[in-house]
């Protein structure tokens, strides 16, 4: 099983998020993240710490977390692939397994990462919809919430659409695209920028329902952009509308399966 040389295995795993506490390994909640390492720990009989691209809240789910390990183990990618999947509870799955250059790290080499929100927006509630989107307190005007995002693109100060409880050192980041595209009875909304505060995305979704209801005007959001004041941006949106769809990096890997 070890042949004594290091490798670098990153995983690119879907997952519902509903059942957990989110990503990151919790002492009082089971999380993504142990999952995974405890179905690793199964299959290479020892204990593997795995790195993620970044937190995901309790009830948010990915179709993209890319997360990284090393190993001696000389076990093939396709092993790891399938391996895996018969291991982890149905609702995570591996969707491909790289592997990559010793110094890869998934959170520090992610050079952009894209989430997608979704508004169920029918005239009936969906039975089927409701752990994977959020049926807002009306129906939004698009065209507003579209007119509002554009605001949203660039290299900005985020303060207003960052949690209280987030820790990181600044609030500018830069967003590359924000969209919002109606599709038959849901409204998607997306960003992709180089890096995201804790709740900026739900803050994001949360402000931009506001405006899409006539509660607040598009052009309100330089208005918060400026003052830096979370009091003033919208609510947090529910978490199981959100998505971690896409994290890219520059590093090519050597070696993928499938």
């Amino acid at each position: 099983m070890r042949g004594g040389v290091l490798r670098n295995i990153r995983l690119t795993l879907e997952y519902e998020g509903t059942a957990y506490g989110g990503w990151q390994v919790q002492e009082n909640a089971p999380t993504v993240q142990s999952e995974v390492e405890r179905a690793l720990a199964v299959m290479l009989k020892a204990p593997v710490r795995v790195t993620g691209s970044g937190r995901t809240d309790a009830g948010v789910h990915a179709l993209g977390q890319a997360a990284n390990f090393k190993t001696e183990a000389r076990v093939p990618l396709s092993g790891f692939l399938h391996g895996l999947n018969a291991l982890l509870p149905r609702d995570i799955s591996v969707r491909r397994a790289d592997e990559v250059p010793l110094d890869f790290d998934s959170r520090r080499s992610a050079r952009e990462k894209t989430y997608q929100y979704f508004l169920h927006v029918g005239d009936t509630p969906s039975a089927l919809a409701r752990r994977t989107s959020w049926r807002p307190p009306g129906r939004p005007d698009v065209l507003e919430m579209e007119r509002a995002a554009g605001f949203l693109v660039g290299i900005h100060d985020f303060s207003a659409f960052r949690s209280a409880g987030c820790d990181a050192t600044h609030a500018v980041r830069a967003v590359r695209q924000v969209w919002v595209k109606p599709r038959g009875d849901y409204v998607e909304l997306g960003v992709t920028g180089n890096a995201f505060l804790r709740h900026m995305v739900r803050i994001v979704v949360g402000t931009l329902v506001e405006v899409g209801l006539g509660r607040r005007r598009p052009g309100s959001i330089c208005e918060l952009l400026e003052a830096r004041d979370r009091r003033l941006a919208g609510p947090t949106a529910p978490p199981q509308g959100l998505f971690l769809t896409e994290v890219k990096y520059d590093v090519e890997p050597l070696e993928t399966c499938p």
